[in-house]
């Protein structure tokens, strides 16, 4: 690809969201700022069924037929330009069989959201299309010291990414190493990557940047996760590894620098995106060069 060629096209002014919950339930008073956040923004929004309840099995923002037929509505209806995850939690594997592939695949809007949502963004990785792993408005959107992230998150949105974009950049961390890899970002989640595993949703690993991050996973869970990761052949196959934050446990920095180090590819550890702060938009489904040196991520 050249130069400066376009990779997501930007979010216009006017641009019209659709809102969707196919993970978990809004807390209360996070579901009622969220349309005045985007006018404030300069674009329209429309909260679909799905935000509204009723919640299933304590955990589900709705019961299974009405987020899915969201997630079908928001790619499939042409007054929407993109689709915003509400929030992430746990929900949206339960979709996946009873999802239209194709029919989703026929659409390139760009979807916006991270965690659980990781598992949509594998369908939009392996239909080849970009999705954008960032900040959700029931998750982060207000809180302190989340104006940075989310500012980072309209400001690319305006803008868009280009192939030359560099996304970000992480500060020496001891448990980078190796040089340069190049290959497609694929990833988000550690838990729900690994939940992919023997399933048909799976990106494609072979070649590729593999990114994650997680929440409250205490540390013998993070082991167990890498550990899977290893012996399912995926750490082999891949051509780098991104790390980004692990947070709302005990730190699992000792499980990761037992792990890490054994790693042939290229590992870029403290990347700024992950549940804490900072979390800076992380486009996935992409090729991009990671650069250990520099701690850098490129695009193209």
């Amino acid at each position: 690809m050249a130069e400066g060629e376009l990779l997501i096209p930007p979010l216009r002014p006017g641009a019209h969201l659709a809102v969707i919950a196919p993970a978990g339930p809004p807390k209360p008073g996070r579901l009622e700022p969220v349309e005045g956040w985007l006018r404030e923004r300069g674009y329209a929004a429309t909260l679909l069924p799905s935000c509204f309840g009723p919640p299933s099995l304590d955990f589900l923002a709705a019961p299974d037929h009405v987020r899915a037929a969201d997630v079908h509505e928001a790619f499939a209806h042409p007054r929407y330009d993109a689709v915003l995850a509400l929030r992430g939690g746990s929900g949206c594997i339960r979709l996946l069989d009873g999802l239209d592939l194709d029919w989703l695949a026929a659409s390139r809007k760009l979807l916006i959201g991270y965690s659980d949502l990781t598992v949509l963004h594998a369908l939009r990785t392996r239909a080849g299309i970009p999705s954008l792993h960032a900040p959700m408005p029931a998750s982060d959107w207000g809180l302190p010291g989340a104006q940075a992230d989310t500012d980072a998150l309209f400001e690319r949105l305006a803008r868009g990414w280009r192939v030359g974009d560099v996304v970000g950049r992480a500060e020496p961390h001891a448990l980078s190493h190796g040089g340069k890899a190049r290959g497609r970002l694929i990833g988000g989640n550690l838990a729900m990557f690994c939940a992919l595993l023997g399933t048909p949703y799976l990106p494609d690993v072979d070649g590729a940047l593999l990114f994650v991050e997680d929440i409250s996973e205490e540390p013998y869970r993070v082991d167990r996760m890498l550990s899977q990761l290893r012996l399912s052949g995926v750490l082999d196959r891949i051509a780098g590894l991104l790390v980004g934050s692990f947070s709302g446990a005990e730190s699992p920095d000792a499980v990761l620098a037992d792990h890490l180090p054994r790693l042939r590819c290229p590992v870029l550890a403290g990347w700024p995106a992950g549940h804490g702060q900072p979390n800076r938009p992380l486009p996935l489904g992409v090729m991009a060069e990671l650069d250990v040196a520099a701690g850098t991520l490129t695009l193209g």
